[in-house]
């Protein structure tokens, strides 16, 4: 094991270097001594980086490298790995540097899901040695499972998304003006850049790729998703529905469904599969971050779960690589992309009917307990069309006594989503 994480160490080193010039995410890890840091998001969104922009900063503040351990447990010279082997893995970093004992030391653990019974062993040395751990995976149910049963209390969590559009426009190095109003001049470039942006998304390794390039590689991440963490991670055997259900998630966005419809259409299509069955593999596809369903916000739980839900997926370029051709319905392609605005701000989100079925699209709230109702037009130029989302908007905002906004996609580029 000392030779291996002395190997580990030196390949480390030189992805470190590789590294250095990354774009920085608007997210950062909090500053707590006395928990474990973990990030959780899908595959690819870019975890791994956000993991070294930390370790970056710890060099900055003069931590010695060799006070720092990073494992990839995706390294196939690790698997299978249980949680002795994790253990001896880690104890041999202390016997290769000794004098490491006396020293506050930095462990960062990427797709630490992948080791059998891990928590078991991270709760040991983190009460026992004097080191700040930070963990990364791709299974956001997962991982929450384990640390709450086995951590308790002692870790928390942050997501890691696709690039947000403000993100995407740093990455591809295109100057922004935070000045207001926009120029028409600056909003005509905005928008080109963020059809772009609605076309390809804000997976990183995909932002300078040709399109159909692009859709071929986003394809291929769900592929993977679906294999390593649907599929094998959860004993899935019926195939043929875990594909339907994410296809149709995927080129669903911002639309309604319900698992009594989704039922009904499978067994017209000749596949029998019990109710059960439906709520666990949308599930899985939640749990792996590929999809996300919001559901309506009401007192009463017996309303939550007969009214249907919206779903919404990760990344805009996922939904239009399972497309038949470029969807063109800018509208709910922007909502989709609020609605991942308002996840990246920790908010809790959900839709909202009026007494009169009015739907209004969001009503999100945020970690301080603020709740703000928000309907999403990408144009209101259209004076029925501004008058049916304002009619909405107004009757929610007096039935629950809350400030509203209509984000257009002039709003949108101009100022994003305010809280």
């Amino acid at each position: 094991m000392t030779s291996l994480i002395k190997t580990l160490h030196e390949e480390f080193q030189l992805k470190l270097d590789q590294l250095r010039t990354t774009t920085p995410r608007n997210a950062s890890f909090p500053t707590m001594d006395n928990k474990i840091k973990v990030a959780i998001g899908m595959r690819r969104t870019g975890k791994t980086y956000f993991v070294f922009q930390k370790i970056q900063e710890l060099l900055k503040q003069d931590i010695p490298l060799s006070q720092i351990l990073y494992i990839n447990f995706e390294d196939d010279r690790l698997l299978p790995m249980d949680q002795q082997q994790l253990a001896k893995l880690l104890d041999s970093f202390f016997a290769a540097n000794p004098e490491n004992h006396e020293k506050r030391c930095y462990f960062f653990l990427d797709e630490i899901q992948n080791v059998e019974d891990w928590p078991l062993v991270i709760r040991r040395f983190f009460d026992s040695k004097n080191i700040d751990i930070y963990l990364s995976g791709s299974s956001a149910k997962l991982l929450s499972k384990e640390i709450a049963s086995s951590l308790r209390g002692r870790s928390i969590s942050t997501e890691i998304w696709p690039y947000s559009f403000q993100e995407f426009l740093t990455a591809k190095d295109i100057q922004q003006n935070n000045t207001t109003p926009l120029s028409q001049i600056k909003l005509d470039k905005l928008h080109k850049h963020f059809l772009e942006y609605i076309t390809h998304g804000g997976f990183p390794e995909i932002l300078n790729y040709e399109t159909e390039m692009c859709k071929q590689t986003l394809q291929e991440y769900v592929d993977v998703v679906l294999l390593r963490d649907i599929i094998e991670r959860h004993n899935i055997n019926n195939i043929r529905l875990i594909k339907y259900l994410i296809k149709h998630q995927l080129q669903n966005v911002a639309g309604s469904f319900s698992i009594n419809k989704m039922f009904n259409d499978l067994k017209s299509q000749g596949m029998a599969v019990g109710k059960d069955t439906l709520h666990e593999y949308l599930s899985y596809i939640e749990d792996a971050y590929l999809a996300f369903s919001v559901p309506l916000y009401t007192e009463s739980v017996r309303k939550a779960q007969t009214n249907p839900r919206k779903t919404y997926a990760i990344d805009t370029g996922l939904a239009q690589a399972f497309s038949f051709g470029v969807l063109k319905n800018w509208g709910r392609m922007l909502e989709n992309i609020v609605y991942l605005d308002l996840r990246r701000m920790g908010c809790d989100v959900h839709y909202y009917l009026t007494e009169e079925r009015y739907e209004v699209d969001f009503l999100a709230i945020n970690q301080l307990g603020q709740a703000q109702l928000i309907q999403v037009a990408w144009d209101t130029e259209n004076q029925e069309t501004l008058q049916r989302e304002q009619r909405a908007l107004d009757k929610a905002c007096q039935e629950l006594q809350l400030s509203g906004q209509i984000i257009t996609i002039k709003e949108y580029l101009s100022k994003g989503v305010t809280f």
